[in-house]
């Protein structure tokens, strides 16, 4: 079956991933107001634009043990406390595990600075 919604895919993850999707997501959507959130490519993406993957800023995947907070110019921002790691291109992510995990100051710190890289 394919997920069509945000909220379809989150509820669909295994708790405790579930609660982590469902504690970052307001993070998420709190810290780029003007983004637009919708299914791409499978998983959760938050993008500026009329198209989700035109210009997508941060992404949240579901694995077996950890969900993924991806952003996609995320080794263009600095981050202080070392917790991204670099990914493919331009990307870079942090594996989330537990709800104790997310750090919606630093997170939001990050995507307010991936946001900030997109044209407006």
């Amino acid at each position: 079956m394919t997920t069509t919604t945000i909220t379809d895919y989150l509820t669909g993850l295994d708790a405790p991933l579930r609660e982590v999707g469902e504690e970052l997501r307001p993070v998420i959507e709190a810290a780029l107001p003007d983004a637009t959130g919708a299914m791409w490519h499978g998983h959760p993406v938050w993008g500026v634009g009329d198209k989700p993957g035109r210009n997508p800023i941060c992404l949240v995947k579901g694995y077996s043990s950890y969900v993924t907070l991806g952003l996609w110019r995320g080794q263009e921002i600095t981050d202080a406390s070392g917790r991204l790691g670099a990914g493919a291109r331009q990307m870079a992510s942090v594996k989330l595990r537990t709800v104790d995990e997310i750090d919606p100051v630093l997170f939001t710190d990050w995507l307010r600075q991936a946001r900030d890289l997109e044209p407006r």
